[in-house]
């Protein structure tokens, strides 16, 4: 198992850099956001995943066209942590939203695309 504490460490003191010297909405925060909200999620700690997630996905949406696959990855990630926390209604609606960005903007055999269904079935059961 990873050591996340010392990894949430150097995260945070990238976002530190990042937000001195980057505007609010530069796609580089938002990965800074996803470090430490990955982080987080591995440690189990579904609450402050989300937190991170939610922050990293405002940026992609301003940014970003909106079937752009990076929004899929925030929206996974952030069903991923509602599935967590057993929030399944939450988890789900965001795995919805995943698989369509996948669909319209993948190739249909993509494996991503086959992940994300096998990650609705399995919510789905624990409804």
């Amino acid at each position: 198992m990873g050591n996340y504490s010392e990894a949430l460490e150097f995260h945070d003191k990238a976002l530190k850099i990042r937000e001195k010297t980057l505007p609010s909405n530069h796609p580089d925060l938002a990965q800074s956001y996803n470090n430490i909200a990955a982080a987080y999620y591995s440690m189990r700690s579904y609450s402050k995943a989300l937190e991170f997630n939610d922050k990293a996905l405002k940026i992609k949406e301003k940014v970003l066209p909106p079937n752009h696959p990076h929004l899929a990855i925030s929206y996974n990630n952030i069903g991923m942590a509602y599935s967590g926390k057993g929030d399944y209604a939450k988890a789900l609606s965001y795995l919805e939203k995943t698989l369509a960005i996948e669909q319209s903007s993948l190739p249909p055999t993509h494996p991503t695309i086959k992940t994300t269904i096998k990650s609705i079935n399995t919510v789905k059961k624990k409804m």
